[in-house]
């Protein structure tokens, strides 16, 4: 079980890619009636992933350095075990996070049997993974993780003793790793935009709407893709 939550944490990228090609599949096949454009509902969606992005956000803005998935294809990393911040709510708030931002595209979709077999796919992919990471923390930190577990809730929050982050939040640091996760929001759903567009009507066009949000979030994206390339301003020690 261990070793299978090893190898699809280095595959962890797999999924929104098998998840994205599932729901064009699924848009073509389904009722397309019901994926007709709907303003309201589309920017539901696209607030449900960008407040994923909010707890990615929080979580990385006061996180140490190499904690918090900063793993490497070569193994886990943790210098020290995260108790504080979200940390003190699920032990795993950046899975968490990234369930709401897949789940926004998921329910662009308005498919409940998709739906369903979303959350079940991110259960048992993400399973797994959070069972091998916490092996590999219970071995390193002991009965210090043992306590903290036994009080923190692994996904669901089922209570809220918050505990203050030691650190100040970082913006630098959240900037440097988040970058690629918010474009990639807007880049999902405007893909599905267009194969929605392109089923309902048999031509190839985008929404305005989505095309405009994925223009705004590129150029967002290659400003901080150059100072992350070209500059050492993201650098920030402790972090």
């Amino acid at each position: 079980f261990e070793n299978s939550g090893n190898w699809i944490f280095r595959r962890r990228g797999w999924l929104p890619v098998f998840m994205v090609i599932a729901g064009i599949i699924m848009m073509y096949l389904g009722n397309r009636q019901a994926i007709i454009f709907d303003l309201r509902d589309e920017m539901i969606f696209l607030s449900l992933s960008l407040l994923g992005e909010v707890i990615r956000i929080v979580t990385v803005g006061f996180a140490a350095r190499n904690t918090s998935g900063r793993n490497t294809a070569a193994g886990q990393i943790a210098d020290e075990l995260n108790v504080t911040g979200l940390y003190s709510i699920v032990r795993h708030p950046l899975y968490a996070g990234n369930f709401l931002m897949w789940l926004g595209p998921v329910l662009f979709l308005r498919s409940a049997w998709f739906t369903v077999v979303f959350c079940l796919a991110y259960w048992l992919y993400y399973e797994r993974i959070m069972f091998a990471e916490e092996q590999f923390l219970r071995r390193k930190f002991g009965d210090e993780y043992d306590k903290w577990s036994e009080k923190v809730s692994a996904f669901f929050p089922f209570s809220f003793h918050f505990i203050k982050p030691k650190l100040r939040f970082s913006l630098r640091s959240v900037l440097s790793r988040e970058y690629n996760s918010f474009m990639n929001i807007f880049l999902i759903f405007t893909v599905l935009d267009f194969c929605r567009n392109y089923f309902l009507a048999e031509k190839l066009f985008f929404t305005k709407v989505w095309i405009y949000s994925l223009a705004s979030a590129a150029v967002i994206w290659i400003i901080l893709r150059s100072i992350h390339k070209y500059t050492k301003w993201f650098e920030v020690k402790e972090r």
